[in-house]
């Protein structure tokens, strides 16, 4: 009995340990669309139904101008002399930066850059960014990610933590060809399938940025892929980057999901979690879009009421003009007219 009694517990260790060593393993595996898709994300991963969560839409209704927001300082940022891990984690396609790199201007916080990924559509609908602005989907999105290093030791630490992350997100619109986002989309044929990676020449990544920096969105939300930890501090720059249509078709077409060996082998297409609900939030904004608005509109109406008043006052005066002209002139009719009678 005490040897059935041993080989029992021994047996009820072994399963516990390989149910304990599969959870993760099962866990980690999350899809866009089909049973792991997006809409089963939630029980798995309990905080992507929860609050803060992204991305959202951008409009009018819940923006509010806030002076405190600085331009952000990118230090590091041109790792020209360094070479980068390109790689296809199933997800996306993903470059890892280099350590030296980090934000400063995020609260009294310095934020050190982790990596970098994008998300897209199709070649059919190339409407892939995750953040809209009125409704409106853009081509793609980047997403340069930043860990707090000032509180916690490394990206994984900090992810799930209080000012964990911060995210720095550029809209992306088809226009002409984009050289900076070359030294990226140029390496994605050695990286197609999950799991291959490429060492690819370092360059400046501030170049991927554009135009105004200083102008953005920011807000409080989360990850946008499973843990969808509500950790990150999101800026998303006003202004859009365009690249050439035959780049974003090579995003568009490069990558799959699935390892290369894979009998089944799925494209890496429409990779963005839909907007979220955004209640009781304010998105706070570094420029003065309304303002700049309601001024100029004042200005133009101010304008068109003094041209106005000015208008009316001279055809005032004029008419009064008139009128004592005639007063002065009738008498003297009457004075001729009493003579030749």
């Amino acid at each position: 009995m005490p040897r059935r009694g041993g080989l029992a517990v021994l047996l009820l260790a072994i399963l516990r340990a390989q149910l304990s060593s599969a959870a993760p393993l099962n866990g980690s595996k999350w899809t866009y669309v089909g049973s792991t898709g997006e809409k089963s994300w939630s029980k798995k991963y309990p905080s992507c139904g929860g609050l803060l969560q992204s991305p959202i839409d951008l409009h009018s209704d819940i923006l509010q101008y806030d002076a405190s927001l600085v331009p952000l300082q990118f230090q590091g940022y041109n790792v020209s002399n360094k070479l980068l891990n390109l790689t296809n984690d199933g997800h996306s396609v993903r470059l890892n930066l280099n350590a030296d790199m980090h934000i400063q201007g995020l609260h009294s916080h310095q934020y050190r850059a982790e990596q970098l990924h994008l998300h897209w559509g199709n070649r059919n609908d190339p409407r892939g960014s995750e953040h809209t602005v009125s409704g409106k989907h853009f081509a793609a999105e980047l997403h340069i990610v930043h860990y707090n290093s000032d509180l916690y030791p490394d990206f994984s630490a900090a992810s799930d933590k209080p000012e964990g992350l911060a995210v720095l997100a550029v809209l992306i619109e088809i226009g002409s060809f984009n050289p900076a986002y070359d030294k990226i989309f140029s390496h994605l044929q050695h990286v197609r399938y999950k799991g291959q990676q490429a060492s690819v020449p370092g360059f400046n990544v501030e170049e991927l940025l554009p135009e105004r920096p200083d102008e953005y969105y920011r807000y409080q939300g989360s990850l946008t892929t499973p843990p969808c930890s509500p950790t990150v501090l999101w800026t998303v720059f006003r202004n859009p980057v365009h690249i050439s249509q035959e780049q974003l078709l090579a995003l568009e077409t490069a990558l799959y999901c699935t390892h290369v060996d894979d009998p089944s082998p799925r494209e890496m297409v429409n990779n963005f979690r839909q907007v979220q609900k955004f209640d009781e939030r304010l998105v706070y904004i570094s420029f003065r879009k309304g303002v700049i608005l309601s001024v100029a509109l004042a200005g133009v109406l101010g304008i068109s009421i003094v041209a106005a008043v000015s208008i009316w006052l001279f055809r005032r005066k004029k008419s009064k003009r008139g009128d004592s002209k005639g007063v002065i002139y009738k008498p003297a009719i009457k004075k001729e007219a009493g003579a030749h009678a």
